[in-house]
């Protein structure tokens, strides 16, 4: 049986030790009382390392860096204050290899924790993904049992004997910011709802696109759910009678998520029904399942793709901002899907502060290779769509500048014939 500790009388120093790293989860999943109560006792702890994920909380701040050194592999959310300071040190890998890197560099896991459907076990509420694997193999476990955290079911089981302290609480869960949807946004939701049949099976990431994207489906019939993140568009697909997970080729019947945000519509489904389940990273990012999946469309967004389909989804300038993340798992397993999609959505520009255009699609990309050109599938704008599978680089350049910002085509045809990239 876990030792009780009230919040009050949580005292992390006794508990962590010097040069120790710890974990939590992330987003909506973030167990508020454990990690404030680290900041407050951060001088305690002799220096500890912090691995963080998406952070929409004052907990992650860069005045913290003065005893906590911070890892993670995102700039989203409060995370990017971090990396703007100087404070964060980046961990690019795949999400799917998530659970190979972190198992050994993990003692302390923070979770928050939901009541348990059964006498003697608890829900990961919100968030299984990459914490299932350092349940078994952290040092020591501090779960904090929010009552306000829904009881999810899983397809793994947390019990009693998993934990080591377990923190009562009844906290406010943490919502992401508002997405605001534009009519860019919208023409692209249009053009990426034509692709998708009914029956196909989604994944989509977090922020304006996904959420526009996920409202022009609401016409469709029988989609499935298999995501590393859940948010609100796909409960409106449920209530719309969009999605019933009747023909996704695996966990059919049911929605599969590692991570879930949302709004209280969201929380209700979850604690209320079966038809979410939280997953670990390596049921929803393996690219064996995501093969098996009937027609898995896979749409993420990037910063800039250049004229032969490489991707930046990390870096904007000196900024990281993004991730290499879940992109290229999903990317590879809807190439595999039998009729699967692997789709990147991105405005076509960016207007500067002086209201010039700033093109995202480039013949050079400022910032890393999230996605190599060889995994590239359909890159879609408000302008239209470019089906890069199987052509030629010459054949890419005229899709890639067709659905460019019709203002830039010109310079970018240009800028391709200068590189030995020619478009006639």
């Amino acid at each position: 049986m876990p030792r009780v500790v009230e919040p009050g009388a949580l005292d992390l120093s006794g508990l962590i030790l010097p040069d120790e790293t710890i974990c939590w989860g992330q987003a909506s999943a973030e167990p508020l009382t454990l990690t404030r109560a680290l900041m407050a006792q951060r001088h305690a702890l002799g220096g500890v390392e912090a691995f963080v994920g998406v952070s929409w909380n004052d907990t992650v701040d860069p005045s913290h860096a003065d005893a906590i050194r911070f890892r993670s592999y995102c700039g989203a959310g409060r995370t990017r204050s971090l990396h703007g300071a100087g404070k964060l040190d980046i961990l690019p890998v795949h999400y799917s290899d998530f659970g190979r890197y972190l198992t050994p560099r993990i003692d302390v896991l923070f979770l928050q924790l939901g009541p348990g459907r059964r006498n003697g076990t608890y829900s990961f509420g919100l968030a299984c993904e990459y914490l299932w694997p350092l349940v078994r193999s952290a040092r020591l476990v501090i779960a904090e049992v929010n009552d306000r955290a829904p009881s999810t079911p899983g397809l793994v089981q947390i019990d009693e004997a998993d934990i080591d302290i377990v923190v009562p609480s009844s906290v406010e869960i943490p919502v992401p910011p508002a997405a605001e949807v534009t009519d860019q946004h919208r023409a692209m939701a249009r053009i990426i709802a034509d692709q998708v049949p009914d029956g196909a099976t989604l994944q989509v990431g977090l922020g304006a696109i996904p959420a526009a994207i996920l409202d022009a489906l609401e016409g469709h019939r029988a989609l499935g759910i298999h995501t590393g993140l859940y948010v609100d568009g796909f409960t409106r697909l449920i209530q719309a009678g969009a999605v019933d997970n009747s023909r996704k080729g695996m966990d059919a019947g049911y929605s599969v998520a590692g991570l879930i945000t949302g709004t209280a519509d969201t929380l209700r489904m979850c604690r209320d029904t079966d038809l979410i389940r939280l997953a670990p990273t390596s049921h929803t990012h393996a690219l064996d399942h995501l093969a098996r999946l009937n027609a898995f469309v896979s749409v993420n967004s990037a910063i800039e793709v250049d004229l032969t389909g490489q991707t930046n989804a990390e870096v904007a300038g000196s900024s990281y901002v993004g991730a290499v993340g879940g992109g290229p798992d999903f990317a590879r397993g809807a190439a595999m899907s039998p009729g699967g999609l692997p789709i990147c959505a991105l405005p076509a520009a960016r207007q500067t502060r002086g209201g010039g255009l700033i093109s995202s699609i480039v013949p050079a990309l400022s910032g890393p290779v999230s996605l190599s050109r060889a995994d590239a599938g359909i890159i879609v704008t408000e302008f239209g769509m470019a089906d890069l599978r199987g052509r030629t680089l010459r054949e890419r350049v005229r899709a890639m500048v067709d659905i460019a910002h019709p203002d830039l085509r010109e310079d970018l045809a240009r800028q391709a014939h200068d590189l030995g990239l020619a478009t006639d």
